[in-house]
């Protein structure tokens, strides 16, 4: 069985864990990583959830973005902005399906089409003040059968959004 969590991504000049949005989820918050320019990556165990990123969004007024890895292999993802608005992607779309199948549900009945996905991640990203393209991550939006783990797919993911590593 492969990980499964949550990875929360935002921007701040002070730790996110003190935002008082997350005084509930402060104890199972772990600092991941710092990246470029103010962006953290805090990891969190699936249960209890963290709560509406629109909620989020809106109170630190500023765009946050929500990776749920699902057995190590695919990851729902959960982008909120103030002025763009919330929406829903998944990365692997087989493995993710896969494992919607049971409960009756689709990959339709949760997110967003990829081609979708990538227009609305454009507008998110641009609310952070970056300029991305649509084509790379459209291209990651569409791996049917990834050849990374869901920890690779969700970084890679954070990389074309231009929230980059330290190092870059």
């Amino acid at each position: 069985m492969g990980f499964w969590g949550c990875y929360l991504v935002g921007r701040s000049g002070e730790p996110l864990i003190g935002h008082p949005a997350l005084r509930d989820a402060r104890e199972r918050l772990t600092l991941r990583e710092y990246r470029a320019d103010g962006w953290q990556v805090w990891s969190h165990p699936t249960e209890p959830p963290l709560g509406s990123m629109t909620a989020l969004a809106d109170a630190a007024r500023a765009p946050v973005l929500l990776g749920s890895l699902m057995d190590g292999v695919c990851v729902a993802v959960e982008a909120a902005a103030p002025y763009s608005g919330s929406w829903y992607a998944c990365l692997g779309r087989e493995p993710m399906a896969e494992h919607l199948g049971p409960d009756g549900m689709t990959l339709e009945d949760l997110f967003l089409p990829p081609e979708d996905a990538a227009a609305r991640a454009v507008l998110w990203a641009a609310e952070t003040g970056r300029a991305v393209l649509e084509g790379p991550l459209l291209e990651l939006l569409r791996i049917g059968q990834p050849e990374w783990s869901a920890d690779q797919l969700f970084f890679a993911f954070l990389d074309c959004l231009g929230i980059e590593s330290q190092s870059d």
